[in-house]
Order: structure tokens, then sequence, then C-alpha cells
């Protein structure tokens, strides 16, 4: 019996890879012009660090960790997010201590135990961006414009911003009270999570995907309407700025993330046209986290976009890719003297930075052109006896056909090729 990958999880083949390339250079330079730098952190961390700071009443936690003993009998988890991690690091780093704001992004895999469906996998990938410092409205419509110029960067057009305020320490818990009480009303009627989280967390009901609970919450009270003076003051100049930004936004009282670290405003970027994972990605703000895990007091505003479903939505509006600014080349040695020519060629090209191959498997012509054409090289130069005495040989572009004389030397191939 073959061995097969693990369910919920992707090979993501090389006729795949120029899509996933453009999306990854995209966010790299999205983030770099934002004022971004990357960080890179563990496949794995204590246990402790997401029940801390992702929230022990969080589906994540509660259902979805990939956790694990280690040797040392230490419970260790697979990372199921990155703010966690990051914020872990910026702690344990001593990041805080240096100029402010601290702006970081990463680009990493993921990995939760869901069911697998169309954009949601229990490997995944995403972009993520992350600001300490500044606990200002200004702050907030920076990443928010981030995350929307990396979506427009890839061509994508059709995806609207979802956004919302879920208060603060000081509102919170009177919009809590509120919400007990709407949805200890129509206790009989919640699934049996939601019944649960009535106690524990009920402003996670309104994320339920039940119809049933979702229904329900549809009459819930919402959270802007028992916002503090500061929280209503905040989210207004937020809004503000993104329609002086010309960013489009709903405004959606059901909109308030998975992750128990959220305060104050909250956003998604949600497109219609990749199925029921509509979610682009998300963040918002979580001015305590960096405290919970032992750090000062600092606030924080972060997103993440998940990689897959961005390639979706280009797929949906079918958002070209760019074309290739390099051309590739093909040499097809006709055997003979014509083979170590060809090989010596192939190298000197790549040394030039030339992307290059030549025949090591013994081919007739035919073969190798079609071999040629297979792999998506641009030109294609068949080389003999008579071209190798001539000093020259024809230059074929398997795009459109032209054919073109060049010298037969490794300096004018490659200005030819490129």
């Amino acid at each position: 019996m073959s061995i097969k990958k693990p369910r919920g999880t992707s090979d993501i083949l090389p006729a795949e890879i120029p899509a996933w390339r453009f999306v990854e250079e995209v966010c790299r330079r999205q983030a770099a012009i934002y004022g971004f730098s990357e960080i890179r952190f563990p496949t794995f961390e204590c246990t402790e660090l997401f029940a801390r700071g992702v929230g022990g009443t969080t589906d994540i936690v509660q259902k979805e960790m990939y956790t694990f003993t280690d040797k040392d009998e230490r419970s260790m988890t697979l990372r199921p997010e990155g703010t966690a991690c990051v914020c872990r690091s910026v702690v344990e780093n001593g990041l805080y201590a240096g100029a402010l704001p601290l702006k970081l992004f990463y680009l990493s895999n993921f990995f939760r135990y869901e069911k697998p469906q169309a954009g949601r996998t229990r490997e995944f990938f995403q972009f993520g961006c992350e600001c300490f410092g500044p606990s200002t409205p200004q702050a907030d419509a920076e990443a928010i414009l981030l995350g929307d110029s990396v979506i427009r960067g890839l061509g994508i057009r059709g995806c609207v911003l979802h956004l919302n305020s879920i208060g603060c320490a000081d509102c919170r818990p009177a919009y809590r009270a509120a919400l007990k009480e709407y949805f200890a009303s129509h206790y009989d009627e919640l699934c049996d999570t939601c019944r649960s989280r009535l106690e524990t967390n009920p402003l996670r009901i309104l994320d339920c995907k039940s119809p049933v609970c979702s229904a329900i919450a549809d009459g819930a009270p919402r959270t802007t309407d028992h916002l503090c003076e500061n929280c209503r003051a905040h989210y207004e100049e937020l809004k503000s700025i993104l329609a002086q930004s010309g960013v489009e936004y709903v405004e959606d009282p059901r909109c308030v993330r998975g992750l128990d670290y959220y305060t104050g405003t909250v956003f998604e970027f949600v497109h219609g046209g990749i199925g029921a994972q509509a979610a682009l990605g998300g963040g918002g703000r979580y001015n305590g986290l960096i405290a919970e895990l032992g750090g000062p007091e600092l606030p924080a505003i972060g997103f993440a976009l998940g990689l897959s479903r961005l390639i979706m939505a280009m797929e949906a509006e079918k958002a070209p890719l760019p074309a290739s600014g390099e051309g590739s080349l093909y040499i097809a040695p006709l055997g003979g003297d014509a083979v170590s020519a060809a090989t010596l060629l192939c190298q000197q090209l790549r040394t030039r930075g030339v992307r290059c191959e030549t025949d090591i498997t013994g081919r007739s012509a035919k073969a190798q052109l079609k071999y040629a054409d297979k792999s998506g090289h641009t030109y294609v130069a068949v080389i003999g006896t008579d071209e190798l005495a001539a000093g020259k040989c024809e230059l074929k572009n398997l795009r459109t056909g032209e054919k073109t004389g060049t010298a037969l030397d490794a300096d004018s191939l490659a200005a030819a090729v490129k």
C-alpha cells in the first residue's frame, strides 16, 4: 500500500509555485514599504504559551491544537497561530526595550486539527504583521491599510473589509452581561458548544457557524452600543481615517474574531467568491497580551492573511500572474563534440544568472525539443557540427516561434535570452 500525505495537508506542486512565490513577494514588499521587519520563530512552542495567550475558551486550545509530550515530559504544541509566538519572542528577547513602534512580520506555516474543506486545512500558511507600542487609531488604520495593500497588490478587487470594536476592560463587562442575558433567554435553542460558551465567553457565540445559533446572534446586542467614551472615540476616528484613505468597509457587529486576546478594534477581509471559508484573513488590537506573557503593558495591533485563500481569491477573479522578467534556455546538442560543448556553455550561462539546461539523458533531438517545451523554457538552441564550426547558432523563442541568429558563446547567448 502506498503512503499518502496526512489528511488536511497539501503538496504544493511545481506548477503552483509561481502563484505562491508571487503572493509571498507581494507580502514581503508591502511589509517592507510599511516599515515592518521579518521575524521567524519555532515550529513548536510550550503548550502554556497558547493556553495563556490564545485563551482556554477558544476552539483552538480546546479542540484544534497538535500537542505532544517530549522526552523530558514537557507539553509542546505545533504553533496554531503566530501572534502568541511573536509576543513570546518580543518578551523573551526584550525587543520592547528598543525603538517603538516595533513592527514585525512573518510568513510561516501553522497547524490546527480541523475538518478539512476548501480554504481550511490542517497545515496552512499565513502572512502576519504585528505592531507594538502605539495605541492610536492611526496604528489600527496602518495595519488595515497594509493588509488592503497586499490584497490589492495581488489584483484582488472583490474583497470587503468588515469592521467592528469589541471594547476594552472598562466597557466589556457590561456588554458581556447584556450578551449573557440575551443568549440565556434562548438557552434551549443554542448548540451544546454555545451553551458552554454562555458561561465562559458569551462573545464567542456571535462567531458560531451553526445556522440556528447564527440566526439567534443576529438579534443580539451590538458591541458598538456598549462602548465606553474612549473606545467610541477611538473607533470613530479609525473609521474617519479609513474613509479619508479611500478604504471602503462595512460595520459588522458579528465580527468578533475567534481568539480571547482581542480588545477594541477587530476586522476581517472577506471575499464572496471562495466558498464557505470566505475570510481571507483578519486581526485586531490585543493590548493586554504582552503583559499576560510576562512583559510590560504594551499596546499592540496585528493581522494575518491566509496564503491559500489569497490564491483562491486570485483564481476566482482570474487575476493574472506577472510574466517572468527573464528568459530561460535549453541547449539541445546533436551528439559528438556538441554534447561537451553544450555542457560547458550551460555551466557558463548559469554563472551569468541564466536559467539553462542541456541534455543529460541521451535523448534524441526530437525528444529534447519536446522536453524543452514542457519544461517551460523560453528559448531553445540546437547545436551540432555545423554550429560548432561556424561559432553561431539559431535561437528559437518557444512562445512566439521567432528565430534569431546569435554567436555561440556564453555572453552572446546570455544577452539574447535576457
